[in-house]
């Protein structure tokens, strides 16, 4: 392991404790010192070169790296790809972009070193206790780290959460999807919780008993179970006070859920749950601008729902009509992708290794499996009859909380966009066919005809 953060002493010392010998690699003193003293009585190696690190492993030599992608990740290769053999493997388990991995797969594809791009999911708990894993790269270089990371994956009833994802890039492809549905549950659970809290005014400790309640139906998930947990946490200056109400609502981002979006702009999927949860953080970020904007308006007194236990109903049924649509958004880009770029991705076996260890693992993620099961050529999720119906019975649900939300002026995009993205793609024929006249109007772009094949150009009177 070369890295030894969080995530890397974490996933060393899971290996370490299946038995497997390891070795890990800092350059920073601290790190090696600190692995050391975790890793005693555990078949842990700390190397303090990179020529010794090499030197203590036996050919083919399994390398991983988990350093910050981009600059750091290529200096590392630098210096390592000289050191190695050809069968070696050298795997990339940070959250690089998919078009690095395909550059770093090219330029050592010669050496005859197979290079692995790996997203890994599941934070410092999941690289400790068992991450979902997705590697990419080539079959004959997972098949030499296949029994190690099937024994470090969480587990589940369906097998170990890792599996080969596909050819080249497709690892770290895979999850650059996974972080953008990641974006927008997150964004949903918030706009929901800006619902429950200022107009069913629920409190923290109500807040804490519902998501509990929640995580024990059909919206039990990760991101539901530590929603629920968040509003027990008392703020360590101030134990009157929940940590929560004095985080400032600024939230960060590190660019995967951005990538997602251009990649789906790039290759013409509609992701706009993504997409909205992204320019919520942008939003966010403003915080000097909103507080003058809020300044503007005339404060109006919150219109409280006729039955706050019915709307809370609502907002659960909301919720889950907006999840489902993330994952049905992220799958069908994909799906997209996997065929645009060859990776022969099988969407099925990701769906099973997002189950366990990974921040989304849900299990709404059991219907959408079996979807795939019955059809997984199938292009968008939609498609499956009983799949479709079964989200689109939360409709009324979803209409009801967008009415409450605009009511009160509180923004939900992520919530609005699931609605319009459902209803247009149910819709057989949309509006588009104005757009369609006014380019060939002002531009002579044509357009096609619902009675006869080819394209058309009219004189415009």
């Amino acid at each position: 392991m070369i890295g030894l953060g969080t995530m890397g002493r974490n996933l060393v010392l899971n290996i370490a404790d299946h038995g497997i010998q390891v070795c890990g690699y800092d350059r920073n003193p601290d790190q090696q010192k600190r692995l050391t003293e975790e890793g005693k009585d555990k078949p842990v190696q700390v190397a303090t070169t990179m020529q010794n690190f090499v030197n203590s492993l036996s050919a083919p030599r399994r390398i991983m790296m988990l350093v910050p992608a981009g600059k750091i990740v290529d200096a590392v290769i630098d210096e390592i790809a000289p050191m190695l053999q050809p069968g070696d493997i050298l795997i990339d388990g940070g959250n690089s972009h998919y078009t690095d991995t395909d550059i770093r797969i090219e330029r050592l594809k010669n050496t005859g070193i197979h290079f692995t791009g790996m997203g890994v999911s599941g934070g410092e708990d999941g690289a400790r206790l068992g991450p979902s894993m997705m590697p990419g790269g080539n079959r004959a270089g997972y098949a030499e780290i296949k029994p190690i990371l099937e024994k470090i994956a969480a587990q589940t009833a369906d097998g170990p959460c890792v599996t080969f994802i596909g050819n080249g890039s497709a690892g770290h492809y895979t999850k650059m999807v996974h972080n953008g549905i990641e974006y927008a549950i997150m964004q949903l659970i918030s706009e929901v919780y800006a619902i429950l809290k200022n107009v069913a005014g629920l409190n923290n400790d109500e807040l804490h008993e519902l998501f509990l309640k929640w995580d024990s139906g059909k919206l039990q998930s990760f991101l539901i179970e530590i929603t629920a947990k968040v509003f027990l946490q008392p703020d360590d200056k101030d134990a009157a006070k929940k940590l929560v109400d004095v985080i400032l609502d600024r939230a960060g981002q590190k660019g995967t859920g951005m990538w997602t979006s251009n990649s789906a702009l790039e290759l013409h999927i509609p992701t706009p749950t993504i997409n909205d949860a992204v320019t919520a953080r942008d939003i966010s970020v403003y915080k000097t601008e909103r507080v003058q904007i809020a300044n503007y308006r005339t404060v109006t007194a919150i219109t409280a729902p006729a039955d706050k236990n019915v709307l809370i109903q609502q907002l659960h049924d909301a919720l889950y009509f907006g999840i489902v649509c993330s994952y049905v958004q992220g799958l069908h880009l994909l799906r997209k992708a996997s065929d645009t770029y060859n990776y022969q991705i099988d969407i099925a076996e990701v769906v099973r290794i997002w189950k366990g260890g990974c921040i989304i693992r849900s299990v709404i993620l059991t219907d959408i499996r079996n979807v795939y099961l019955n059809n997984n050529e199938i292009s968008n999720l939609l498609l499956d009859k009983t799949f479709y119906q079964q989200l689109i019975a939360n409709r009324p649900a979803l209409v009801e909380v967008l009415k409450a939300a605009m009511e009160n002026n509180i923004g939900t995009p992520c919530l609005s966009s699931s609605l319009s993205y459902a209803d247009m793609m149910g819709t057989g024929r949309l509006a588009s066919n104005l757009i369609q006249a006014q380019r060939d109007l002002f531009g002579a772009h044509t357009y096609e005809r619902i009675d006869a094949a080819g394209a058309f150009h009219t004189d415009w009177k």
